[in-house]
């Protein structure tokens, strides 16, 4: 059940943006589309108190209560930026506004965005990771409560190869066109 509500959350999250932006862009309703937008994080919600439930309720505990909590991290982290990044295409291509930027491929500048995504994945594992010890501890049984022990240790894992690439930009950054 909590693999069918994380999808149904996804979808719901972008089905929330498009509305928030067709209301902002095509109808011309700014209000109703800062709503729409600002309804986003009860997505998360919604997801949370549904895996709260399901373990609450003697639920074994698998991969998927562990997903909960990675993909509320990760929308917490990046959820905002998603959304700026798709109201700055929507902006541009209804409303007149200016051509998106694309980011920086090389130089100084490529190992400071680097930096900043992996400060982003920082702040999306220490929010999963915070509601999965939440979840260990509401399970309160160790064997019980493995599969989600795993998935901190798994995403530590896969921050620290993100760290040892990201930050290897700054020691050795891509060099500029005109350096080339």
């Amino acid at each position: 059940m909590i693999g069918w509500l994380i999808i149904g959350c996804e979808v719901g999250f972008w089905v929330l943006v498009a509305a928030g932006l067709a209301a902002r862009y095509l109808l011309k309703q700014r209000k109703l589309g800062a709503l729409l937008l600002l309804l986003t994080p009860v997505v998360d919600l919604v997801l949370l108190a549904a895996t709260v439930i399901d373990i609450r309720g003697g639920a074994e505990v698998n991969f998927m209560h562990g997903l909960a909590a990675v993909y509320i991290g990760a929308t917490v982290a990046y959820g905002h930026r998603m959304i700026k990044w798709a109201d700055e295409r929507a902006a541009y291509r209804f409303a007149g506004g200016e051509r998106p930027k694309k980011g920086p491929k090389r130089g100084r500048e490529h190992a400071a965005a680097e930096r900043k995504g992996w400060y982003r994945h920082l702040l999306a594992w220490t929010v999963g990771s915070a509601l999965l010890a939440i979840m260990i501890l509401l399970i309160s049984d160790a064997d019980r409560a493995a599969p989600l022990k795993q998935w901190i240790v798994y995403w530590a894992l896969i921050l620290g190869v993100d760290f040892l690439i990201s930050f290897s930009y700054s020691l050795w950054p891509r060099k500029a066109a005109r350096d080339l």
